[in-house]
């Protein structure tokens, strides 16, 4: 068996429930195509309601499932809002321990007739850290109105899970319907076109706070874990995808009357990426299973993918960076992602430092 051959043998790691889960999602992702693929994601094959609990009309689904899915639409370059719709706003809600909240916002999020946003980023920083936050809100005749500016929203369909700070507590947790009147949406444009972004300006909008005033803090780090757990695996599925498109070329494509996959030069550097890719898929496995942080995880995976799809660019040559081909969307969305939910360097710094004793 070929080196190369032995890629799938990582996902054996994965149950068979599991692989029966992505075989799912790569069929309809084959058959729809972009934002269309959600409806049936979410109808026929759950993946809305995986992270939400059944009592809320999910599949109380762990880490690895959540894992299988991110990792399919990062293959395919999907724009559906899985990250926020499906991963961060349901841990946040569920995290939050707000029964009532969860009862109102998880079953329509479980079926997909309803998407979500994460309205927690300020001033332009990827870095999506409480202390920062600007927006406040305030009782109004007892009822809480939020105001400030959100960016890099990435589902507004329905309902916006904002942070704010009151005037006694911290950061905390509101929900606000995106529908509202005193809530503008506005569509940002972004190198990659594969994630649509939005801005969201809040003008005194009506808010219902989630679980504990002051406790976003804590809310929001076990959401940002799996969040960047997603993406992790996101990173590792389009990496993996867009080095198989570079493999596939050297192969096909010829110079001096050979493959330029058979030019020494070229071998190096495809086995150099394969190497790389493949160390990336076992550190996003030391992440589903709890071995290392999900934050290491994200930055070491988005890096891989950003030098493996810059990689495929020069291999690939000028054809690459026309509209025609996919590459150059892999490596804009591999920039993207790695600066979601704060950027390589920031999760470094988070990291606890070893003990030396």
């Amino acid at each position: 068996m070929s080196r190369v051959s032995r890629m799938s043998d990582t996902y054996a790691m994965y149950s068979a429930e599991q692989e029966e889960l992505r075989a799912a999602v790569r069929q309809v992702l084959a058959a729809h195509e972009g934002a269309a693929a959600w409806a049936p994601l979410a109808g026929q094959v759950g993946v809305a309601g995986l992270a939400v609990p059944e009592q809320y009309g999910g599949f109380g689904a762990g880490d690895a499932e959540l894992a299988v899915v991110a990792e399919e639409l990062g293959r395919s370059l999907s724009p559906v809002p899985f990250l926020d719709s499906a991963v961060l706003v349901p841990r946040a809600l569920v995290a939050s321990g707000d029964r009532e909240a969860c009862a109102r916002l998880l079953p329509g999020l479980a079926e997909g007739t309803r998407t979500a946003s994460s309205a927690w980023a300020e001033g332009g920083g990827v870095e999506w850290e409480p202390g920062r936050v600007r927006a406040h809100a305030v009782l109004d005749h007892g009822e809480w109105r939020v105001a400030g500016t959100k960016e890099h929203l990435l589902a507004p369909g329905d309902d916006l899970l904002v942070v704010a700070r009151t005037e006694r507590h911290g950061p905390s947790l509101f929900h606000v319907p995106a529908t509202a009147d005193d809530v503008r949406l506005t569509p940002v444009p972004t190198m990659d076109d594969t994630r649509p972004q939005w801005r969201a300006e809040l003008l005194r909008a009506p808010a219902t706070p989630v679980g504990e005033l002051g406790d976003a803090e804590r809310v929001l780090e076990e959401a940002m874990a799996a969040g960047c757990l997603a993406l992790a695996a996101d990173a590792v599925g389009g990496a993996g995808a867009v080095f198989e498109l570079t493999l596939r070329y050297a192969k096909d494509r010829e110079q001096f009357g050979r493959p330029i996959g058979s030019f020494q030069a070229v071998k190096h550097r495809l086995a150099d990426l394969f190497t790389e890719l493949e160390s990336a898929r076992s550190l996003l496995l030391a992440a589903v299973h709890g071995e290392i942080p999900a934050g290491a995880a994200k930055a070491a995976c988005c890096e891989t993918y950003e030098h493996v799809a810059g990689e495929a660019i020069q291999l690939h040559g000028g054809i690459a960076i026309t509209w025609e081909h996919p590459a150059h969307r892999y490596f804009k969305r591999a920039h993207s992602a790695a600066r979601l939910l704060g950027s390589p360097a920031w999760h470094r710094r988070r990291l606890p430092l070893p003990s030396l004793t």
